[in-house]
Parts: structure tokens; C-alpha cells; sequence
């Protein structure tokens, strides 16, 4: 059992959001009032995840997705009101790490992706040195068999695009909605780039420039983060942890 604010900090000490410029905040969103037994991960701050973590008897949610982000409308109604509702009603803590999360050398979502689809991070690329770079531990002949192999993986259809023939040396991820780093991809001489969405100009980039493009899902390449994150913290302050994985298409 532990405190809300050793928790906190703990979490704040293995992601040092200091060092980030983000979209939110990040570190504690929602202040429980109960000492912490047991720590619920998972990816989005969702209606779903709170009430799974609700029937677990949670007293904390640590996420990637929290609840506020720059720019929105800062009304508490609809589904914003439901979900804060849920968690002061049962007085729940809720902690969001966002690119704090990704970027994390070990156990974030870039790292656990890499790890999940066999490849070695041997360097950064991107704003803020969130992508990471590197190559498999196995041979693809091309960028359509390492699509193959991260729909295995991952257990869901993805889309590949441009460069489908050429051997895979160099590969270049960027877990979640990581497509505007993808003209920083090529400038790295990659032969694949990895992230989770697609917009329309990537397509055409892909097949002008060779580089196959390959995206994963936003939900998919980001399930794995979370709870390696907080397995760790949990050990730490002598709690128990749970992951919660609420599906998601995107």
C-alpha cells in the first residue's frame, strides 16, 4: 500500500515529464482520496476502462490518454461529466503520462513496440527524439513480409503502402498518430517507417520516395507501454497491478 503523492512521484521520476513539451498534462489528473493497493493500467482514460477498474476495485488509473488535452473545451458535460463523475464517486486517482510515455528508453511504447516486433533501437530521429531507428533481429526479404509478421504480431490488419519489394536494412517507428514523422524517416535512409495512423499525403510520399509506409493502428502499437511502465512502478511502491486492455479499432 501506498500514497497517492509516492506514486506520483515515483511515476514522475522513471518518465521525467519535465522534459517534455506536451499536448496535456501530465502526472496526476484526477485527485482519489484512497491509499493505493491496487494500480489499474491501460491506454485511454476511457468510460469503459474507469468502470473495468471500478468492478477490479482499483484506487488508481495510470494511461497514456488521459482526460484533458490543449485546446479542448473545458466544460464538464457529456462524457467528460460521466467519466469524472465515476472516478470521485469512488474516489479513484487517475495518472496520465503521455509523450513522456512514449519516449521512455525501456519500458515505453516506442521500446515495447520494438520489442514486441523484434527490432533493435540503435538511435533517435523526430521531434523531441520521440522515433526511434534501428533493425530487426530477423531478416525481412520485404516491407510486405514485415507487414505480414506486425499483423501477426500485433493480432490486427494493417495497411502497407510504397516500397513493398525492396529488402528491409533500416526500419524507423513511432507508436500512436506519428505520420508527420515520416519525412524525417526518410531523411534517416530507412527503408520502413512503423507508426499507428495513416492521413492521405503519406501514401503518395510512400510511393515516390521507396519508403513503405506501415500503419499498425493507434491503439494497437500503444498497448504495451502502459502496463510495462506500471509493473514497474508498482513493484516499486509494494502494490498490486492489473491491466485492463479495452479494445479499440483505431
Amino acid at each position: 500500500m501506498t500514497d497517492a503523492k509516492k506514486l506520483v512521484q515515483a511515476f514522475d521520476d522513471l518518465l521525467q515529464p519535465e522534459k517534455f513539451r506536451d499536448y496535456g498534462p501530465n502526472g496526476l489528473q484526477v485527485e482519489g482520496d484512497r491509499e493505493v493497493q491496487l494500480l489499474v493500467s491501460g491506454v485511454t482514460a476511457s468510460r469503459a476502462l474507469i468502470e473495468a477498474a471500478i468492478q477490479a476495485n482499483a484506487d488508481a488509473i495510470f494511461v497514456h490518454h488521459g482526460l484533458f488535452w490543449r485546446g479542448q473545451d473545458g466544460r464538464v458535460t457529456g462524457w467528460m461529466r460521466e467519466r469524472l463523475r465515476l472516478l470521485l464517486t469512488h474516489g479513484i486517482h487517475l495518472l496520465a503520462y503521455h509523450l513522456p510515455l512514449d519516449a521512455h528508453p525501456e519500458w515505453g511504447n516506442n521500446a515495447q513496440l520494438g520489442r514486441m516486433l523484434g527490432l533493435q533501437a540503435d538511435g533517435r530521429f523526430g521531434e523531441q527524439d520521440l522515433g526511434f531507428l534501428g533493425a530487426g533481429t530477423q531478416t525481412w526479404t520485404n516491407a510486405q513480409a514485415l507487414a505480414d509478421h506486425v499483423a501477426a504480431v500485433l493480432a490486427r490488419p494493417v495497411i502497407c503502402v510504397g516500397g513493398l519489394g525492396q529488402s528491409v536494412k533500416r526500419v524507423a517507428w513511432c507508436t500512436g498518430g506519428a505520420q508527420s514523422y515520416f519525412e524525417a524517416a526518410i531523411a534517416k535512409g530507412v527503408d520502413v517507417f512503423i507508426t499507428g495512423e495513416i492521413s492521405e499525403p503519406q501514401a503518395h510520399l510512400a510511393r515516390e520516395m521507396g519508403v513503405a509506409f506501415i500503419a499498425c493502428g493507434h491503439h494497437a502499437s500503444e498497448r504495451y507501454g502502459a502496463p510495462a511502465v506500471a509493473a514497474q512502478v508498482a513493484q516499486e511502491c509494494g502494490v498490486a497491478h492489473l491491466f485492463i486492455d479495452i479494445d479499440n479499432p483505431a
